[in-house]
């Protein structure tokens, strides 16, 4: 009788402790919609999915309005990459011209120091070729920055116009003071002026590159040509400053390893 009664209550307790996880797990879930009454519960469950329904479309705008953002930027990126390619090989076909120029000044140069007679008749032939030039007017300007620099660049690449070409550019450089163009023309400038040896005029422009200019490509080679046209005058002190000065500002650049040459056969 007693063992009964045992394997009865046995039995008993091993109910309740299966039961009992389950009774707690059902009270989690109702508990977890909420007190109340079934309508009340019901509501609360719409009222939730409302509002995540909601969310989840505003998640879905801030993605759609974050992609069109994407797209934008994207296409923005692309213009510039462009911009700035045309910018880059522009500047290299400059580079390459200011050595051609730079190039034949050199050898006319050589010319007329083995023969002094050929030189006179090439100076003669030369101020009647500018005379000549100079009764052809300098393009007129339009009013835009871009097209008239082009327009003056023209003058030297393609025309050959050089005494024209400097009134362009001197025109220029007064009317845009705020182009990015500015140390480039400043630099023509100076190139054609030395080119004619005006070499004063040249150091000037040369000059206004690197004071204005400082942070141009354009810088290094200018302030380089400073110190050239200070050593073709034999101004030996300002040439060897002038040198040391493009190796401290400019230490990276290929002028400081030109200054350098220059001040070791000093």
């Amino acid at each position: 009788m007693m063992s009964n009664f045992r394997l009865h209550l046995l039995s008993l307790s091993l109910l309740v402790g299966v039961a009992a996880p389950w009774a707690a797990n059902a009270q989690a879930s109702i508990s977890s919609v909420g007190s109340g009454s079934v309508e009340d519960r019901v509501t609360n469950l719409e009222r939730i999915s409302n509002a995540q329904a909601q969310l989840l479309q505003q998640l879905q705008q801030q993605m759609s309005d974050n992609q069109s953002d994407i797209d934008s930027l994207r296409g923005q990126i692309q213009q510039n990459s462009y911009q700035l390619n045309q910018v880059v090989e522009r500047q290299k076909q400059l580079y390459q011209q200011i050595d051609t120029l730079s190039s034949g000044n050199a050898g006319a140069q050589a010319s007329a120091g083995g023969d002094a007679a050929a030189a006179g008749a090439a100076g003669n032939a030369d101020a009647g070729g500018s005379n000549a030039s100079g009764s052809s007017a300098a393009p007129a300007q339009t009013g835009d920055a871009n097209t008239d620099y082009n327009a003056a660049v023209a003058l030297i690449l393609e025309k050959k116009q050089f005494d024209q070409a400097i009134t362009a550019l001197q025109a220029w450089v007064k009317k845009y003071p705020d182009s990015t163009y500015q140390p480039n023309a400043n630099y023509w400038l100076g190139q054609l002026n030395y080119n004619k040896g005006k070499k004063d005029d040249a150091a000037y422009y040369f000059a206004t590159v690197v004071k204005n200019y400082a942070k141009s490509p354009k810088a290094p080679e200018a302030l380089f040509k400073v110190g050239v046209i200070m050593q073709e005058k034999n101004d030996t002190a300002k040439a060897k400053a002038v040198y040391q000065q493009v190796i401290k500002q400019f230490p990276n650049s290929e002028s400081a390893k030109l200054a350098q040459k220059r001040l070791a056969g000093m």
